[in-house]
């Protein structure tokens, strides 16, 4: 067992907690990075664009891994990716390690650690 990143994932989810009022779990944690990074601020949002920040938190956490490229933004902010290095066949468990490994990753400043401290893959 990994206990340096399963002691970092625990930390993340209470600071979550603290700062939204519940454990989130790794889908709101996704939409918080994607809105986050669309800079849409708080407002109701309509089901496409629920799936469109999805999407950017999705790409945002899997760039540093070259699986996508961020093109730049559209007249809007939102942010606009290509598909890079082909996503590997991964296992349910490999694919929710992979984005808590990311989420950590995204997350590091707010940890109090440098982000090199932790591979992200």
């Amino acid at each position: 067992m990994d206990y340096a990143f399963e002691r970092d994932w625990i930390q993340l989810l209470a600071l979550m907690e603290e700062r939204f009022g519940e454990q989130p779990d790794i889908t709101s944690m996704v939409f918080a990075v994607g809105l986050q990074e669309a800079g849409q601020g708080a407002r109701e949002f309509k089901k496409d664009e629920k799936i469109d920040l999805m999407h950017v938190g999705v790409c945002t956490l899997l760039e540093p891994l070259g699986y996508y490229v961020r093109e730049g933004e559209d007249e809007d902010g939102w942010p606009h990716f290509v598909q890079g290095e082909p996503m590997p066949a991964l296992t349910h468990g490999e694919q929710e390690r992979m984005m808590r490994r990311a989420l950590l990753h995204y997350f590091a400043a707010w940890l109090g650690r440098e982000v090199g401290e932790e591979d992200a893959g």
